[in-house]
């Protein structure tokens, strides 16, 4: 499976200058060959663009490796636009979005990502170093910052490209590891997992993951963008991002926590996992105007990957089920009724009584579908007749 490992660079100031000098260069090159593409109609065809514009790439003072990665760049931009126009991202062929993205060549940023190879890019990871390419000359001796276990993933299972990229005033290189998948074994029984806007994470075991500090987070978040939009200035447009970028942060390491706990309790037991299926239940889904914000804001979606991730990598088993009334069916009897669920909170059977924590009964019924499910899946083939 594929990872990502994310080093912090370290350059000292004759270094960082060499960087951002070199994703200037590189990405206006990148302007340069996507508008050449674009008004020979040569976009997507990696051979042409080629021929055409590496010799004059290589007379501006690029290296080899840099200017066959930015004629990459080029060419995986609009193969990735033409993918979306054809899968409808963009809208129908009338949309205004879809006629301005096919109007003019692809643009990037000034200080954009760009890819190194093994070529323009080496790693001294017990030094602590990386050497790297740039328009001023090789950089070398460049300090990087990393976990024991990062430095340990990377030493084990680096592979390919790294890109470098430069945010908030600060220097990356994220590197690509293949790591090896352990073996899936057969599960004991599943863990239920129920997701939710006020609690994030419930178990069928019980265990509750609660989504009221996020939430709190959120609103004063959501209030101090208010005061900076009000300002309606530059630097508030910047902060605003800056603070976007710090309130994202945040939630992903929220549901990093609470995937880690979820999988290494399946792992100790023996046990599957199995989420809800929720895609495009935000379409589904109707609120209210003051909710809408926050059901936008749900990130149910990066827990369900945190979780497939972590346990693939652990060979836990892992399954999604159909959701329909897990909320409002009597694991116990199997009555079905909105009434089932008097509040938001509680669970209460009309027909055999049975009561508990709504949350809960929903893992419950998530627990006892994968049981079938897992079945299904794992039933041989018939033989032929």
């Amino acid at each position: 499976m594929k990872l990502v490992v994310q080093v912090k660079l370290l350059p000292t100031p004759e270094q960082a200058s060499a960087l951002e000098h070199t994703l200037h260069r590189v990405n206006t090159a990148a302007n340069q060959v996507a508008a050449i593409a674009f008004a020979l109609g040569l976009r997507g065809r990696e051979l042409p663009l080629r021929t055409l514009c590496y010799g004059d790439l290589k007379a501006d003072g690029l290296g080899a490796q840099a200017a066959q990665h930015v004629i990459k760049r080029v060419v995986d931009a609009y193969t990735t636009l033409r993918a979306n126009i054809r899968n409808g991202n963009l809208g129908g062929p009338a949309s205004a979005r879809r006629r301005k993205a096919e109007s003019k060549p692809i643009v990037f940023r000034a200080d954009a990502a760009h890819a190194f190879d093994d070529r323009n890019l080496s790693w001294q990871l017990d030094a602590g170093t990386v050497s790297i390419w740039t328009t001023a000359g090789r950089c070398k001796n460049l300090k990087f910052a990393c976990s024991p276990d990062q430095a340990k993933t990377l030493a084990a299972y680096r592979k390919g490209e790294s890109d470098l990229v430069h945010r908030d005033g600060k220097w990356f290189l994220i590197a690509t590891c293949d790591v090896p998948e352990s073996e899936v074994y057969e599960p004991a029984d599943w863990v239920g997992v129920d997701r939710g806007i006020v609690n994030l994470a419930t178990t069928s075991d019980g265990d509750n993951h609660q989504g009221r500090r996020l939430d709190r987070y959120r609103r004063w978040q959501a209030r101090k963008r208010a005061e900076l939009q009000a300002k309606r200035t530059r630097s508030a447009a910047r902060l605003l991002k800056k603070r976007a970028r710090r309130e994202r942060r945040h939630a992903t390491h929220v549901n990093h926590k609470i995937s880690k706990q979820v999988v290494a309790v399946a792992a100790r037991t023996g046990r599957g996992i199995a989420l809800e299926e929720l895609s495009g239940i935000r379409a589904r889904v109707t609120v209210p105007r003051d909710q809408r914000a926050r059901l936008s804001c749900w990130p149910f979606h990066q827990l369900g990957q945190f979780i497939a991730y972590k346990a693939r990598r652990q060979g836990v088993p892992f399954i999604e089920v159909d959701p329909a009334y897990t909320s409002q069916r009597c694991p116990r009897c199997g009555h079905t009724e909105r009434a089932n669920r008097p509040a938001r909170d509680h669970f209460a059977c009309r027909r055999c009584g049975l009561a508990g924590p709504a949350d809960v009964v929903a893992g419950v019924n998530v627990r006892d579908r994968a049981r079938s499910a897992w079945v299904f899946v794992n039933m041989p083939q018939p033989a032929p007749t």
